[in-house]
């Protein structure tokens, strides 16, 4: 089934119900979403796209977060293509990689982007390409407007290929999942029974839309049970309080962030028992949320944070429980495997398969190969242990990855290009503890004699090629890189050395 179908399924009858509710107090229907998507799909349709190595066409969207870009998301599944959601934040170098390898058909970028990604879209030999700003400025829905209001839903078997998500190995080279229409379905199903969705609730949604937690878990969640979402294009404390504390219809109930927020909004004073008492879920993912923060969470508002886990290859694979009758919501755990997921660990390693699990790497069937084991489990790279109430803890990753505000940060793509730079023999790229973002990237380079660079240089020429979240907070120079007997550098040995780096800045941004 088209997972279109079954959210669009799921909407009110009267379609005139308000669906989303943006900051600005702009609104959008149920029926304003089926009239645009159907659009937008339409859009798609007279294109006559045509589809790379026997995949369907892929519709890249490298945009801010904003309504529209949203409904361009559901207009892809709706005539049958494959979204490719990009973080605005890349810059050139990064998006040309992923325009070459996933090879869309059709790419959609900010208008202020224009001049610099035409001919980047040239040279992947892009067929279409159209702008989009979080203001509905930009030429994608200029072309819209002129498509008709009314759309035939793409027929589509369930192990279509629905999204492909980038994701990254120890190596630097992203890798795309490949994600089917079952594999979204199946997942968005399980969590709205684990977590007791009902037909009042009324989800804040103040995450990035380019990733899984935001576009799949939180939106899909609220467009499978036709329930309102309250809508920030960007994530402030303040302005999040201010949407959970309004009691206009219809109130807010559910709130979904990484560690990183509920940090910020514990720094606001509004965040109180009496500014929170009518909501009933608040979900935390995408990094792991310190122990501390759990519990002041709990004492400012009598909420318990709801901690669970997944991936962007399988959706979410665990929960702490949502029913107060199937046990406590453990702080440090993820909670037990949900419905339909199973999991193991082999020596020490997380391993799952269940129906949300995705088909495989793009253009990879090698590094698709490595990731699954014999008997057909995913290997997650990530290490862990059951307890005796069968909740899964996360004790460490195997994969070299940083997680710093909710995004993943693979050290090796630093390090090649720090590499890079006058004046350095080599470097070490770490994740060191930052009580805002969780982890903060810290470099550590071994200079030439005479030529070490300045560590605002290293950041400033960093800055250049990559996205913000990646760039080093700090630099340190060392005269060598602890190595063991094997002459793999031992980054433990660099935690260790720097775990205190931030304790006395911890509201850096």
């Amino acid at each position: 089934m088209n997972l279109f179908t079954a959210l669009r399924a799921a909407w009110p009858a009267t379609l005139d119900d308000n669906a989303i509710l943006t900051e600005s107090g702009a609104a959008y229907t149920w029926r304003d979403l089926d009239r645009a998507t159907a659009m937008l799909a339409n859009l798609l349709g007279s294109l006559d796209l045509i589809g790379v190595d026997g995949r369907p066409p892929v519709v890249a969207a490298h945009v801010d977060k904003s309504v529209e870009a949203l409904l361009l998301y559901l207009a892809t599944l709706r005539a049958g293509c494959v979204f490719l959601p990009l973080n605005p934040a890349y810059r050139p170098g990064e998006l040309a990689y992923f325009v070459n390898d996933a090879r869309p058909s059709v790419l959609v970028c900010r208008p202020a982007d224009a001049d610099w990604v035409i001919p980047l879209a040239a040279q992947g030999q892009v067929a279409h390409l159209f702008t989009l700003g979080d203001d509905r400025t930009g030429s994608l829905l200029v072309h819209a407007a002129k498509q008709s209001e009314t759309h035939a839903i793409a027929v589509v078997p369930d192990d279509a290929l629905a999204a492909i998500l980038y994701t990254s190995g120890t190596t630097g080279r992203s890798k795309g999942a490949l994600l089917t229409h079952g594999n979204l379905l199946s997942n968005a199903r399980t969590l709205l029974r684990h977590w007791d969705w009902r037909h009042d609730d009324c989800l804040v949604h103040a995450l990035p839309i380019f990733h899984i937690h935001g576009l799949f878990v939180a939106c899909h969640l609220a467009l499978l049970s036709g329930t309102p979402l309250r809508w920030l294009n960007r994530f402030d404390a303040k302005a999040v309080l201010r949407q959970i504390d309004d009691t206009q219809m219809p109130q807010a109930s559910v709130f979904m962030g990484v560690p990183t927020m509920y940090g910020r909004l514990q720094q606001e004073p509004a965040l109180t028992h009496a500014a929170t008492a009518h909501m009933r879920l608040f979900v935390s993912g995408s990094a792991p949320l310190l122990t501390t923060a759990f519990d002041a969470f709990v004492e400012r508002t009598g909420h318990t944070i709801l901690e669970r886990y997944g991936m962007s290859e399988t959706g979410m694979l665990c929960s702490n429980p949502c029913r107060a009758t199937e046990g406590a919501r453990v702080p440090g755990s993820v909670g037990r495997p949900l419905p339909g997921v199973h999991t193991r660990i082999v020596e020490g390693q997380i391993e799952v398969n269940g129906p949300n699990v995705f088909i495989g790497y793009l253009g990879m069937p090698d590094k698709t190969a490595e990731a699954f084991t014999p008997d057909g489990w995913f290997r997650t790279g990530d290490m862990g242990r059951f307890d005796e109430q069968g909740y899964l803890h996360l004790i460490g990753r195997a994969k070299d990855l940083i997680i710093t505000g909710g995004f993943n940060v693979y050290p090796a793509e630093i390090e090649s290009l720090i590499d890079k730079l006058d004046g350095v023999v080599e470097s070490a790229v770490i994740g060191v503890p930052h009580a805002d973002f969780g982890e903060a990237v810290v470099g550590v380079i071994v200079p030439k004699k005479g030529q070490a660079p300045t560590e605002a240089a290293i950041i400033e020429a960093l800055k250049a090629q990559i996205a913000s979240f990646k760039v080093p907070k700090r630099v340190f120079a060392v005269a060598e890189l602890p190595r063991n007997a094997m002459g793999k550098v031992q980054k433990n040995l660099l935690r260790d050395a720097y775990q205190e780096t931030f304790q006395s800045t911890p509201n850096e941004d």
